[in-house]
């Protein structure tokens, strides 16, 4: 990793009534921009995300999604769905003065990354993704529902469906949202807690007990629930896979864990096979981007990019 930059500057954008997002900008001013897309939805994104980046090289922003880390208001889902995401992306760039900007996402950053780049093709300097997720019921069904890592994690397994009644078991999802949304504030912590315990066994390639805040957890829950329910927003004619003609040209690098058990690589090679041009490299590590093979990855694609934009010499990256 290279050393973590503190942000030149930051702040809220308001962008709806209800929501107001935080941004940031950190490493060179006059740098190649760099936008991180953080996973979740709604896990937040660290300042330890800034050291993926060259500072010397990158303009580096770093934005936190509606509803979570310090965007505002906290765990809120109303007015929140992909294409809002999208839509604040588009205003950030706007805000900056960005004509183009290199996208960098992982998990559900990957999704949203997709996202963004077959809206708006013309943004896009360039794709780094990483744990490739594109919300797709069967992926959903990977992480929440029996039959999938269920069966490499037995034991937390158990802890995640304790809270849900026996007659409820049968769509998880559904019975997670009934207890997250809850008038009663005690039963969605409760929730809450148990959704992101659970979440946390399979982010980590070796993985160690997690003691979530429930409070901290309500984001991460409710709003990755919210989305899941509506499968991201992505049916029909803006299915990402269906659009990916719209991106083909845009030079990408997917970097993908074999071992992921949260994202498990079958996606990625989903991707890969509409997406040919795309380069996936595979490296032997779990889904988190900072396991060690995983970090190092990322960071050879980004100084990879980071020469190759160089090169652009007299690139204006200003609107």
């Amino acid at each position: 990793m290279y050393f973590v930059p503190l942000p030149n500057r930051n702040g809220m954008l308001q962008v709806s009534d209800t929501h107001q997002i935080y941004w940031e900008e950190s490493g060179n001013p006059k740098g190649i921009p760099v936008i991180f897309l953080h996973g979740g939805p709604g896990a937040g994104a660290s300042p330890s995300c800034r050291g993926f980046f060259d500072p010397t090289a990158y303009r580096i922003i770093i934005i936190d999604q509606r509803g979570c880390g310090r965007s505002l208001p906290f765990a809120e889902t109303r007015e929140n769905t992909t294409w809002d995401l999208v839509e604040d992306i588009e205003k950030v760039r706007e805000m900056l003065g960005i004509n183009k900007w290199l996208i960098f996402g992982g998990s559900w950053g990957s999704t949203l990354s997709l996202a963004y780049a077959e809206t708006h093709p013309d943004r896009v300097l360039g794709l780094i993704l990483r744990g490739i997720f594109l919300c797709r019921q069967n992926e959903i069904n990977w992480i929440n529902e029996a039959g999938g890592v269920s069966q490499i994690y037995p034991k937390q397994w158990q802890n995640y469906i304790a809270p849900v009644p026996k007659e409820k078991r049968g769509n998880l999802v559904q019975a997670y949202h009934e207890m997250l949304f809850s008038k009663d504030h005690t039963v969605a912590l409760h929730a809450a807690k148990a959704w992101a315990d659970w979440e946390s066994w399979l982010i980590q390639f070796e993985p160690k007990p997690v003691d979530e805040d429930a409070e901290k957890s309500l984001a991460i829950a409710r709003i990755e629930n919210h989305y899941f329910m509506h499968l991201g927003w992505l049916e029909g004619e803006r299915a990402i896979l269906r659009n990916i003609r719209k991106i083909r040209h845009i030079p990408t690098i997917i970097v993908q864990g074999r071992y992921d058990m949260c994202t498990p690589m079958q996606s990625a090679w989903d991707l890969k096979q509409v997406f040919p041009e795309a380069e996936l490299r595979i490296v032997q590590a779990g889904h988190s981007a900072f396991d060690k093979p995983l970090s190092a990855a990322l960071i050879k694609a980004c100084d990879e990019f980071a020469a190759r934009l160089q090169h652009n010499e007299g690139q204006d990256y200003a609107d």
